[in-house]
């Protein structure tokens, strides 16, 4: 097979794995900038060019698409369902997984289990809001952040309010959540390929911090899954129409079924 990896890096690790994993199979793999594609849009022979080329018909396309992309990344996956091309993460299940709130709303309406969450608009809605999550300790996220970055714990009620009332004076779009503190600061995550769990990590916090992100210092060690686990993992990837993702999971004592019921946190594309 002809496979080209949508990367801007080549030398990304993870690329370079998938890389050499394909041609250790015998295939042909291309890594492709994304951000030097460029689309021929017609009604008959849609085209993809690339550094002043038209590119190859290519049996399948691996995007990896960073998230200060996302608009022009998921354009040259399009083109490419557009022109017959097998895509492991469609580009409506990418636009899907980089938007928490509409991620929150297609999990819940699939009956998986979720923090309690909350979204206004309004500064005179930030007391009903507070709230209606269950109040102070509570956790507010931009809804465009990546890797932790935009994710505050508010602990007292004042903090909270001041802390929303400032992200909306800067006319960002906020969640707010409720503070799973029985975590403990950890959390885990699933990898998804093809409806199945092949891998999972459980993620640490660093001493002080309540963001298991590995980029915030958080640790991170192999798991085995629980049947329910495996079983809502696989479930969150299906409701977002993803092939190859990571499922986040927070234990909660909050629906206790035997050792704790599980609290999707996130659902991401790779």
């Amino acid at each position: 097979m002809r496979i080209a990896i949508l990367s801007r890096n080549e030398n990304l690790y993870s690329t370079r794995r998938l890389k050499e994993a394909g041609e250790a199979r015998g295939h042909q793999v291309d890594i492709i900038d994304t951000l030097h594609c460029y689309m021929d849009i017609t009604s008959s022979n849609s085209k993809v060019r690339y550094m002043g080329e038209e590119l190859p018909q290519y049996d399948a396309i691996i995007p990896r698409i960073g998230s200060s992309i996302t608009f022009y990344g998921t354009a040259v996956v399009r083109q490419f369902e557009m022109m017959g091309t097998f895509c492991v993460n469609e580009s409506v299940a990418i636009s899907r997984s980089r938007d928490k709130l509409r991620s929150l709303q297609l999990l819940s309406r699939k009956g998986i289990g979720l923090p309690r969450t909350g979204f206004a608009s309004k500064p005179d809605d930030i007391p009903d809001l507070i709230k209606n999550v269950g109040g102070a300790p509570l956790v507010i996220k931009l809804l465009e952040g990546t890797q932790g970055i935009g994710v505050v714990l508010a602990e007292t009620q004042k903090a909270a309010e001041s802390v929303i009332e400032a992200f909306m004076g800067l006319k960002a779009n906020i969640l707010v959540q409720e503070f799973i503190e029985e975590a403990n600061g950890a959390d885990i995550r699933c990898f998804v390929v093809g409806g199945k769990v092949i891998a999972a990590m459980k993620r640490q916090a660093a001493e002080g911090e309540f963001r298991s992100n590995l980029h915030r210092g958080g640790t991170a060690q192999l798991i085995k899954l629980t049947k329910e686990e495996r079983a809502t993992a696989v479930a969150a990837a299906k409701a977002m129409g993803l092939n190859l993702c990571g499922v986040d999971i927070l234990q909660s004592k909050k629906w206790s079924s035997g050792n704790g019921s599980k609290l999707i946190t996130g659902s991401r594309r790779y």
